[in-house]
């Protein structure tokens, strides 16, 4: 009667590690995912932002000189993020092309005055801060008139106000699943060993000498497993960068090296403490509270 051989306890590690990195390298992948939404939702919100400001109304008779000092004034302070001049003619060709119809001609006239438009950093296209830019545009000379359109700054605020509510309350609930699964991962994983732990205990290993291997090897599954998840990051921003240019900000560098910092970061902290308070739990437990 021939005899079945056992599957090889070796094949049996090596699928247990194979499918706890696959786990762990899912987990931070949308980590890194989550990570990428929340920044490109913060950088459309100031492109929103920076693209609502000023608009200064000149007077008739400002000369080419003032006027190219107001510019520079006005370029020059730090809440500034631009100060463009747009003449009478230009403003006029400009609506004529809105409207579709020449008022200049039906009217005999331009109504129209030079203008120059200034667009701030998102930092200070709050309420209270166009208040006080409004009030010092309005002390200098040549500027007859200051205008933006409050109604559309406050409903932008507004939106601003419940989208990052709601996303950080998303973030915040998200990243706690993505803890919960990654620390459920890597405790079965310690579950699985945890006959070999109670072995070094009975032949005098300390609880430090113990730890080390298993904490080391975990954090390694998680450098592994947030390389892992980085690539797949860098193949989705590779794949849909040209579809999304205006919207998206994958092609900063910047940003893209903080998103694969946090998920090397998750990866090896999360790692490092879920496999420490494992490991304790087993130091701490009887052999015989081993079985259940």
């Amino acid at each position: 009667m021939s005899k079945k051989n056992p599957k090889p306890i070796k094949r049996k590690l090596i699928n247990a590690y194979f499918v706890s990195t696959l786990s762990i390298t899912l987990l931070l992948f949308l980590v890194g995912l989550l990570a990428l939404m929340v920044f490109n939702a913060r950088y459309l919100n100031d492109y929103i932002r920076e693209n609502i400001g000023f608009t200064l109304v000149l007077t008739e008779d400002v000369r080419d000189v003032d006027l190219l000092q107001l510019q520079k004034l006005l370029a020059a302070q730090h809440e500034v993020k631009e100060a463009i001049y747009v003449d009478a003619k230009t403003a006029a060709q400009a609506l004529q092309d809105d409207l579709g119809e020449d008022f200049v001609g039906f009217l005999g006239y331009n109504p129209l005055s030079a203008t120059i438009d200034v667009k701030l950093y998102a930092a200070y296209t709050h309420n209270d801060s166009l208040s006080i830019l409004e009030n010092r545009f309005l002390e200098y000379a040549n500027v007859e008139e200051v205008y933006y359109q409050r109604n559309l700054v406050n409903l932008i605020n507004d939106n601003s106000n419940k989208i990052n509510m709601v996303l950080s309350g998303l973030g915040i609930i998200m990243l706690l699943i993505f803890f919960a699964l990654m620390n459920n991962t890597i405790r079965l994983s310690i579950y699985s060993k945890r006959f070999i732990i109670n072995t070094m205990q009975l032949v005098g290993a300390t609880r430090a000498f113990i730890r080390k291997p298993f904490v080391l090897k975990s954090v390694l599954q998680g450098v592994l497993g947030a390389f892992l998840a980085s690539i797949m990051l860098l193949f989705l921003i590779n794949s849909y960068i040209n579809h999304f240019t205006e919207l998206l900000i994958y092609h900063e560098i910047e940003i893209v090296l903080i998103v694969l910092g946090l998920v090397f970061a998750v990866g090896i902290v999360i790692s490092w403490f879920s496999t420490w308070f494992a490991v304790n739990k087993f130091l701490r437990l009887r052999y015989d509270e081993l079985f259940y």
